[in-house]
């Protein structure tokens, strides 16, 4: 598999729009810019090695004590430090996924296990996936939503994942990084079951929701005190800017950007997904901020000529070549996307 090959490779070649990276379209959020602009001077001293501020904002929002919380360099510093930190010999993840999971499993000496998510299923899970989890495992990784398919798992089969997990011994990792895209996100995460499950640990991150890939922010949530030890020994200290936690502690005071944001991704998904079944294409359902779907095998390649940059997916494992993932964006841009599509169709 292609290590480090994700969208938002804006630096390779000029490109118009970027429909590869799955970021709100909303943009930053005006109070993180404005908190920027006005912590320039504080670049003189060292960020707050605990992300103190940051974490009991979230602590307030979350409903979780702050101590369960740790802040790392967007989800994937935190990904390479279970992973390192925990150590594990067998772990267990889904493909199609994030290639991240392996790659920090891999590098760590891990065996990994995959579980497939079948096109004829819908690339959903299935009741057998529970017997995947066996006590000779040290690890799970399961991404909800998925990414790149879109797929959600809902809470009862969640739960039933988390007893699966506890009951085998195994530390169940729970990526949220797309669930706040989702309408009633609230019935999708994990949150209020950590101390229920003491070995279960959530990912999620200000990247995609607050539209911040370039600071990088993300942050976990575990009950046990000995994976956040784990973590913290192979992290760096410091690995949260400055900038970054003031950026989240501004973007969590907003009161209206994430309603807004659901509200435009709900409508502009319809509207693409619409467009794009009119075209032929074989589109999968959605429920998060992009759009999985089949189409000519050198879609990519043709609109790259117009210089649209869409994910092509051939280097997820399990997928090849004409599997495609593209981000929702304003209607504009959208417009923009489809004439380029029914042209390049043509």
């Amino acid at each position: 598999m292609e290590k480090h090959k994700h969208g938002g490779d804006i630096y390779s070649r000029e490109i118009a729009m970027d429909y590869s990276a799955n970021i709100s379209p909303l943009g930053l959020p005006r109070r993180s810019v404005e908190a920027i602009r006005a912590s320039l001077e504080r670049l003189v001293h060292y960020p707050d090695v605990e992300c103190r501020s940051l974490r009991a904002m979230l602590s307030e929002k979350a409903g979780i004590p702050a101590d369960f919380i740790l802040c790392g360099n967007g989800a994937a510093e935190l990904i390479f430090a279970l992973a390192n930190g925990c150590r594990p010999k067998k772990a267990l993840v889904a493909a199609p996924g994030f290639a991240e999971y392996e790659q920090a499993l891999s590098g760590c000496g891990c065996e990994v296990f995959f579980y497939e998510l079948k096109e004829e299923n819908g690339f959903a899970y299935q009741e057998d996936y529970l017997q995947k989890i066996t006590e000779e495992l040290d690890m799970v990784f399961l991404c909800n939503p998925n990414n790149p398919t879109g797929g959600t798992v809902d809470r009862p089969f969640l739960l039933a994942v988390a007893e699966r997990c506890q009951a085998c011994g195994c530390i169940l990792v729970v990526d949220e990084c797309f669930n706040q895209f989702l309408d009633q996100a609230e019935c999708f995460t994990m949150k209020p079951y950590l101390e229920q499950y003491p070995d279960l640990v959530i990912l999620d991150a200000f990247t995609k929701i607050y539209a911040m890939p370039g600071l990088r922010l993300g942050y976990c949530m575990t009950a046990s005190e000995s994976i956040r030890k784990n973590m913290r020994s192979v992290m760096q200290p410091w690995s949260v800017s400055t900038l970054a936690q003031v950026a989240g502690e501004a973007a969590l005071e907003e009161e209206f950007y994430v309603d807004e944001v659901r509200t435009m991704i709900r409508e502009e998904r319809g509207f693409l997904e619409h467009e794009m079944r009119k075209m032929g294409l074989t589109v999968f359902p959605a429920r998060a901020n992009f759009i999985f779907f089949k189409g000519p095998e050198d879609l990519a390649e043709r609109l790259l000529e117009r210089a649209i940059l869409i994910r092509d997916c051939s280097n997820y494992r399990g997928l090849k070549k004409g599997y495609f993932r593209i981000a929702v964006r304003g209607h504009r841009e959208n417009e923009a996307l489809m004439q380029a599509f029914e042209e390049v169709l043509r």
